[in-house]
């Protein structure tokens, strides 16, 4: 729905440019009219240099007439428009100029000018505009001269007792004020009245958006401050509701954070496949709103999922008692993530972020679910076959092993005692495996192995005298070749370093290419990605959390190739 809201704005803000960009660029194609020639045939009165009077009056009209009359055509030649992006712009009375155009600004003309434009501002006219007056996102108000028409798009229209417009008057989802001394020549239209003014839009646009944040400190935005308190008051809905639910959603985010965020993207991909083959089978086009619907409880739910997540590493409860209820970290979590999207850039990104690895550690979460009813059914029927009378006959025991006093049995168990006793030698003699439970690598040895692997991809770059510039991605997929194959990088080797998954596996392809890609997330947030690893309990980066490893520090000797 919201969606649906948007692009109808978009649509509604895009026709008036539009319309005033094919205008102008026909205006600007009209040759001027010649004043009347001589009628045929009569001779024309010729001055002292040869010259006729029809032509000596059409020079004196190209040069001063028809640009006086329109009032733009010479300007345009030296560029006397006033454009600002961010800022208002201001036209005073005796200066004429071709456009006066404000882009997140508000536009005013006291002057002459060709047209005035604003998008997300206002616009007042109260001198001469040869062309159009148009607010977008904005309200107009004209008490002049207007030429051309009088726009304004969701915004209100208002019209002065000097107000004289010749072409039409259209206001769209705002409301029509009219002086009754006011002339229009057109027609007046007034499409969807009753919107009112949306200076609460152009707030948000000026404090939040251009800044790459959801929310500000500033005057006139208490909607969009009630609206972020709405939705964390419905997260801990949530979390009250579903409290079992959102604990596994929280769990599985914790255990299993490469396989989530798999999850959550093959999930965005896959959704807008689905929805175009539902559509194109007919039948299923029903299926579709169900789906989205579907979508949007997921994210919904995916962000209460998060923002437990985050409560529970601040606080570190993990027990019982009031303070250990999702409830309550969701709480905690909501207010520091209020907090961070208060700062410029970080604050998109982690409301990006939130929606994406929400998504994921839910429907991760589902695809477990599934697996495990799937595993409860086939239980009953295994069981069953166990049962069965060749299963029996299978299962039963041997007949008696030939007793083991006999002289020729005598030396077989001596040497089976000796091999067990070797075994048991070569066990104690050898290394302690490489696992989780080691001591975990700190910040600043970990960041000097990533210097010296830095270093020596740059010099084999310098060596290829950097054909591609492509050293980043050199060094992503050199180190996830390396931790597939070694476990570690030359940097990490050099440092007694490995890389290890939480689980115990071994370090396949998969998670190898997804700690790689983690890296670039980790780098973008003006690496505080890897500044992560000095707070973080359990000594994990961000690409760490994401592929399910960690980094840990074995003996000095130790094999590590």
């Amino acid at each position: 729905m919201k969606t649906q809201v948007l692009q109808r704005l978009t649509y509604l803000a895009v026709l008036p440019l539009c319309t005033l960009i094919v205008l102008a660029a026909a205006r600007a194609a009209e040759p001027p009219a010649a004043p009347d020639a001589p009628a045929s045939g009569a001779p024309a009165p010729k001055d002292a240099e040869g010259r006729t009077d029809w032509q000596d009056r059409f020079d004196r009209h190209d040069r001063s007439g028809w640009n006086s009359r329109r009032g733009r055509h010479a300007r345009h030649e030296y560029g006397t428009e006033v454009v600002n992006i961010g800022a208002d712009s201001n036209l005073r009375r005796g200066e004429t100029a071709d456009s006066v155009v404000s882009v997140f600004g508000s536009s005013s003309s006291d002057g002459e000018a060709g047209d005035v434009v604003s998008v997300l501002g206002d616009t007042r006219v109260t001198g001469t505009v040869s062309d159009n007056a148009v607010a977008v996102l904005g309200s107009t108000f004209v008490d002049g001269k207007v030429h051309g028409d009088a726009v304004a798009v969701l915004g209100n229209m208002g019209l002065g007792p000097n107000a004289e417009i010749d072409g039409n008057v259209v206001a769209i989802g705002g409301v029509l004020q009219r002086d009754p001394a006011a002339i229009v020549h057109g027609n007046v239209q007034n499409i969807f009245g009753g919107f009112g003014n949306v200076g609460w839009l152009r707030t948000w646009v000026h404090h939040c958006l251009l800044y790459g944040r959801p929310l500000a400190l500033a005057h006139g935005l208490g909607w969009a401050w009630g609206l972020a308190l709405t939705f964390l008051a419905l997260y801990a809905g949530l979390a009250l509701l579903f409290r079992e639910g959102l604990t596994r959603c929280v769990q599985t985010f914790e255990t299993q954070p490469g396989r989530s965020v798999l999850a959550a993207l093959i999930a965005m991909l896959l959704t807008p496949v689905l929805v175009v083959l539902l559509c194109v089978t007919v039948i299923g086009i029903p299926a579709v709103p169900f789906v989205v619907f579907g979508l949007f409880c997921a994210g919904l739910f995916g962000k209460a999922v998060m923002l437990a997540w985050l409560g529970r590493r601040l606080t570190g409860n993990r027990g019982e008692g009031p303070t250990s209820h999702p409830a309550v970290a969701v709480l905690i979590g909501g207010a520091l993530v209020l907090a961070l999207y208060l700062v410029p850039v970080l604050g998109f990104l982690v409301y990006k972020l939130l929606g994406l690895l929400g998504l994921g550690a839910v429907v991760y979460t589902v695809i477990l679910a599934a697996r495990a009813h799937q595993a409860a059914k086939e239980g009953p029927r295994s069981r069953a076959a166990a049962h069965t009378p060749q299963a029996a006959s299978a299962a039963e025991p041997p007949g008696p092993a030939p007793a083991a006093e006999t002289p020729q049995a005598q030396p077989q168990a001596a040497q089976a005692q000796a091999a067990s006793a070797q075994a048991a030698h070569a066990q104690t003699q050898a290394p302690p495996p490489i696992t989780a439970a080691l001591p975990r690598a700190g910040f600043w040895i970990r960041m000097a192995a990533l210097l010296l692997d830095a270093l020596l991809v740059g010099f084999l770059m310098g060596v290829l005298h950097r054909v591609y510039h492509l050293e980043l991605l050199v060094l992503a997929a050199y180190g996830a070749v390396m931790w597939k194959l070694r476990g570690s990088t030359i940097g990490g080797i050099v440092f007694d370093l490995r890389v290890v998954r939480l689980d115990g596996r071994e370090i396949d392809w998969e998670t190898a290419i997804v700690r790689a890609l983690g890296c670039f997330l980790s780098l973008a947030v003006a690496g505080l990605g890897f500044f992560w690893i000095a707070f973080d309990d359990h000594k994990q980066a961000w690409h760490d959390k994401i592929a399910g490893t960690v980094v840990v520090r074995v003996a000095k000797g130790a094999p590590l190739v």
